[in-house]
Order: C-alpha cells, then structure tokens, then sequence
C-alpha cells in the first residue's frame, strides 16, 4: 500500500491551472519534489492537504482518503513550510507547548533531542532566531509526534551546507524503519542527488515525470559536442547551450543514436531541469 497517493489533483487560479496532477509515494522513502519557481509545487501541497480548495481530485494518505478524514490524518503528517514567523516576541518554548497539545503522540524526550541535534535554545523568542534557526524549529515541531509522512516545502532553504548535510542524513535516519516517508519541494538539487529516491517533476502546473531518481536520471543523456556537429545532433536536443566552441544538451536516452560521436554522460538532476526548462521558454518565445 502506499502512503501517499495522489489522483487528477486540479485548481484553477487566474493565470495558472494545477492540471490533474498525479503520483505515489510508498513507504520508506525520500520523494523529491521538483519545479521552478511558479511551476506549481507549493500549490500541489497546499491543495493536497486541503489549504486550498481543489476544484478536482483525490487525496489518499495510509490507504484512507484525506478529505474524509482529514482530522485523524493529518494527526499522522509533519508539515514544515519554510522557517517559523508568526508571533515573533513569543519565546519558543511557549509556542512548543501549544503545537503539542494538537498531538496525541507528541514525544517530549524526542522534541529535546531534535532541540539539542538542531542547537536551537527554546527560551529565546522568534525574532531572535536566524533565518535558518526558523527552519530548524519548523522542522523540530514536524518531527516530534512520530508523523508517518513528512510534507516539507523548502526544508533546507536558508541552511548553511553542514545544516543542509546534517539535515539529510537525518532525513535517511527517518526512513529507515520502512513505516515513513517524506515529500519535500526544493529549488536545492544537490541535496536531492543525495537523498531523493524518488522524483516527481512539475512545469507549469503539469506532471512531467515521476519515478525512481535512478529511472528519472536513466531517461536523459548529457551530449556534448563541437560546433559542428550541433547542426546533426539539433533534431533530438531536448534543450542545449552554444558557444564559439561547441555546445551541451540534453537528449532522451532512446535517442542515444541521434547523438552519435559526441560526448554522452549521465545528468544529475540540476543538469535535467536547466535543459528542460530552456525547452520549454524557447517553445514560448517561438
């Protein structure tokens, strides 16, 4: 059974559709949710737990629909989006107490070790955190009631790189059991390249692929050549960069021998994205 199934997920704003957005997350492992800025993400999440209204779609969470039992359930999720702001003169400790009366399973032994893991002083107010330190505590308050699933937007922005890679490692401590799972939205794709066993990529408002990051990966093709042969290889190039010298590209595997000569590697998932998308502003300026 998955954890998480997403089904024809839509809404519609003034300017921009969420259009029937699909995918399954199974238990015990790390989803990366991946788009630009705009392309959707936030919005999926918001519309998936019910903090937007949805015109269309289906939400299943441990085998039982979401909006049916959207109180129970969301007893089971760890939301974090982004750093904590509200009340900025309130000490932590003070907002700690209330956030955990919402949790039957709260854990306080588990709360104080994320507080001492994070470095984080709950006597200290809000205002007086750091733009990562927010983060930290938003990510202390989702983990401390043995939540099945973990939804985190943005969950390592503002973090510096021994945070980030801390946080990781963490992350992969979480899943070990095989019991949960975490989706997390980042613009940060190296910390995907490290964790993400899964990768579900949005563009405007659409479901361009999920799956496996090692199948999502095994689909593209780096290409590299010379000036010259951009002009043979131009027909399969998904996206692609030129200079004086040459140029680089992204081509779909099957499209291996359309390539043929020039340099083929694997992407990583920046390299995906960044090609991706000049496909599609080119498409647009055409």
């Amino acid at each position: 059974m998955n954890l998480l199934e997403v089904r024809g997920l839509t809404k519609q704003y003034a300017g921009f559709r969420l259009d029937a957005v699909s995918f399954d997350l199974p238990p015990g492992y790390i989803m990366g949710f991946i788009g630009r800025n705009g392309a959707g993400k936030t919005t999926t999440i918001k519309a998936m737990l019910n903090l937007v209204h949805r015109d269309a779609g289906e939400v299943t969470i441990l085998g039982r629909d979401f909006f049916a039992h959207e109180l129970e359930l969301k007893a089971s999720l760890g939301l974090a989006f982004g750093g904590v702001d509200y009340y900025p003169g309130v000490p932590l400790h003070r907002i700690t107490d209330a956030y955990a009366r919402f949790f039957a399973a709260w854990d306080w032994p588990a709360y104080r070790g994320y507080l001492a893991r994070f470095e984080l002083d709950d006597t200290k107010k809000v205002s007086q955190l750091s733009a990562g330190m927010k983060v930290k505590y938003a990510l202390a308050l989702a983990l401390s009631h043995h939540a099945r699933l973990l939804v985190l937007d943005e969950p390592t922005s503002g973090l510096d790189p021994i945070s980030r890679d801390d946080l990781l490692d963490l992350f992969r401590e979480i899943i070990e059991d095989g019991e949960r799972s975490i989706l997390f939205s980042t613009q940060i794709t190296s910390d995907l390249d490290k964790c993400a066993d899964y990768i579900t990529y949005i563009r405007d408002g659409r479901i361009v692929a999920s799956d496996t990051a090692e199948a999502f990966l095994d689909s593209y093709r780096l290409v590299k050549g010379s000036a010259a042969q951009l002009a043979e290889v131009l027909p399969v190039l998904i996206g692609y960069k030129s200079t004086d010298l040459g140029f680089t590209g992204l081509i779909a595997s099957r499209d291996e021998a359309g390539a043929a000569g020039c340099q083929l590697s694997r992407p990583d998932i920046e390299a995906v994205m960044i090609y991706c998308e000049r496909a599609g502003r080119e498409e647009e300026e055409k």
